[in-house]
């Protein structure tokens, strides 16, 4: 089956090469080719993309006009995937706190399932080297997200998944309406509503050692408030006739 790997980038100019070779190595003699969205970073990181595209196969670049936010580099992103006919669809990000060494075993668990998430949260995955003000706001920010809408899943905000082409397909009609990193909550959410086989593997989750972190006080505000709505639109699914 054909994979396509969709790595959104920003500034990721120390990040961007050596995660295109660990993903490489691990996937090596597989079907999985790689495309980086970058929102047009000010420190040459989409320059860096273009060179690797040109020096081996299995390399993609597409460029937005700016950082339109990390909702809309995933939607440019599938819209690609859907054109090149790709049957699994992975997203993770830059800074290698997604370990490339576990997307094969995502590929194989994708034989029975619709969606494939690694998760920070289910038993045996682990946070290293996270400040205990981060595991904080990520353990909250976590928990949240899941006792507001009422989802029974370990981990809502990490963006580490395999999603089979034909479940994406269903979920961004209509498209989704979050920005920031609440969109990742947002793709896990419409899954579930679509009666999709989910399955959460642990992970072992990395703090970045290069770059910056990407969230920032708009992010958090716009997560807190779009999970109250999409909890209302849960509850509005649950009516009589509405919910198939």
């Amino acid at each position: 089956m054909k994979t396509l790997v969709i790595v959104p980038t920003y500034n990721e100019k120390d990040n961007v090469r050596p995660l295109v070779n660990e993903i490489q190595s691990h996937t090596k003699g597989s079907d999985v080719s790689i495309l980086i969205v970058d929102s047009h970073s000010p420190d040459g990181t989409g320059e860096i993309v273009n060179q690797l595209a040109r020096e081996r196969a299995g390399i993609h670049a597409l460029h937005q006009p700016g950082k339109l936010g990390l909702g809309k580099a995933y939607l440019d992103g599938f819209q690609w995937a859907f054109q090149m006919d790709f049957d699994y669809i992975v997203t993770m990000d830059a800074d290698f706190s997604h370990p490339p060494s576990t997307i094969p075993e995502m590929i194989r668990k994708m034989k029975d399932y619709d969606l494939v998430i690694g998760s920070r949260y289910a038993p045996g995955g682990q946070l290293v080297n996270w400040p205990w003000t981060r595991k904080l706001i990520s353990g909250f920010g976590n928990w949240y997200a899941r006792t507001i809408i009422g989802l029974d899943l370990h981990d809502l905000t990490n963006g580490f998944h395999c999603f089979r082409r034909a479940l994406l397909e269903g979920i961004l009609i209509p498209l989704p309406k979050s920005e920031g990193y609440v969109f990742l909550i947002e793709l896990k959410f419409r899954s579930l509503m679509q009666n999709a086989r989910v399955l959460e593997i642990p992970i072992v989750f990395a703090n970045r050692t290069q770059g910056k972190s990407k969230i920032s006080r708009r992010v958090i505000l716009e997560a807190a408030v779009r999970v109250w709505q999409l909890a209302a639109e849960k509850n509005e699914a649950k009516k009589p006739g509405v919910l198939k």
